[in-house]
């Protein structure tokens, strides 16, 4: 298996595009691996306040980076976007960043989704939508004319004309050893953002081959201990209901009325807050032995990326990749 990657998130819900283009470069200039970017219509809480849209800001980042990996975490490719022009998108982005990205693909939120006026099916018909978006996806990366007749999606006669020199990578967002056994066969890497080594296992044993597996971990850094964790709070608390409740939610409102009793302490104990390295490596470890080959940290507050990303350059991924180096992964 490559060396592990140390990754940081644009998040898009926390920040103006322009900032995310700043703050990509920087994250380059920082020493990380790879740049995750979220693909959402909506932020989870109005608090975050900001939702661009994520391709636009994703070509612009390939001028303004020469190194960096570059990845989408995670488009969902079946409510607001047909397959095809997915794929089309990512073999644009496979060619403007001369072969740095990845296409990270999920089966979405209903806080985004919903967006195109089609409802917002059950988590199987969902499961089943990803599968054809996937094979769609994959047949038109091979560039030849495509005609797809499935349950949920069509293509007509259609081929993708710029292709990058290789093919993009697919990546597949996973919750279980369910959609690990479905969509590994599929896809050429594994996302997730629970250190459960079970996933890393199922994911592995659905192939050939062990695999990459991406994972994404939050983090409030700030001098303020106290700052960094109010902070976290009013911005990421979402985070707490999980995705089987979280990718159901409507509306910001939603997230705000199914979060209400989560306290500042039920958020500092899932997160690492303020200014302690070792606090963001122990909790980095549970990922690498979990079987991750990358982890993408998210620096929460859209305005407070300089300091985080000083310090990630001088202790944060310096000390991240000796823990990955070191840490022993479950077996898989």
């Amino acid at each position: 298996m490559a060396t592990p990657g140390i990754g940081y998130t644009c998040m898009g819900e926390q920040s103006d595009p322009r900032w995310l283009v700043r703050d990509a470069a920087a994250a380059e200039e920082a020493g990380f691996d790879l740049v995750a970017f979220s693909d959402h219509y909506s932020p989870w809480l109005a608090s975050q306040g900001h939702a661009a849209y994520a391709w636009s800001v994703l070509g612009a980042v390939a001028q303004a980076t020469s190194r960096v990996e570059l990845m989408t975490y995670v488009t969902c490719p079946t409510m607001r976007y047909h397959p095809a022009v997915v794929a089309q998108g990512a073999a644009t982005l496979g060619l403007l960043s001369e072969g740095r990205f990845t296409l990270g693909l999920g089966s979405g939120e209903n806080l985004n989704e919903h967006t195109v006026g089609h409802g917002w099916p059950a988590v199987e018909e969902r499961q089943e939508m990803l599968v054809e978006a996937v094979e769609i996806i994959s047949a038109l990366f091979d560039g030849e004319l495509l005609t797809y007749s499935g349950e949920h999606f069509r293509v007509d006669s259609s081929r993708i004309w710029d292709l990058p020199e290789h093919r993009v990578p697919i990546g597949v967002a996973v919750s279980g050893e369910k959609s690990c056994a479905r969509f590994s066969p599929l896809a050429d890497v594994m996302i997730g953002v629970d250190p459960d080594p079970s996933l890393a296992t199922a994911w592995d044993g659905a192939r050939d081959t062990a695999s990459r597996k991406v994972g994404q971990m939050p983090v409030s850094w700030d001098a303020d201990r106290d700052a960094a964790v109010a902070r976290a709070h009013e911005q990421f608390r979402w985070f707490a209901g999980g995705w089987k409740v979280n990718a159901d939610l409507p509306t910001t409102a939603g997230f705000a009325g199914a979060t209400q009793f989560v306290r500042p302490e039920d958020v500092a104990d899932a997160i690492p807050c303020g200014n302690d390295v070792e606090a963001i490596v122990t909790a980095a470890t549970e990922y690498f032995k979990a079987g991750y080959t990358d982890l993408a940290l998210v620096q929460i507050g859209g305005e407070h990326q300089s300091a985080f990303l000083e310090a990630a350059r001088s202790e944060i991924v310096p000390a991240l990749r000796e823990a990955a180096g070191s840490a022993d992964p479950s077996p898989s």
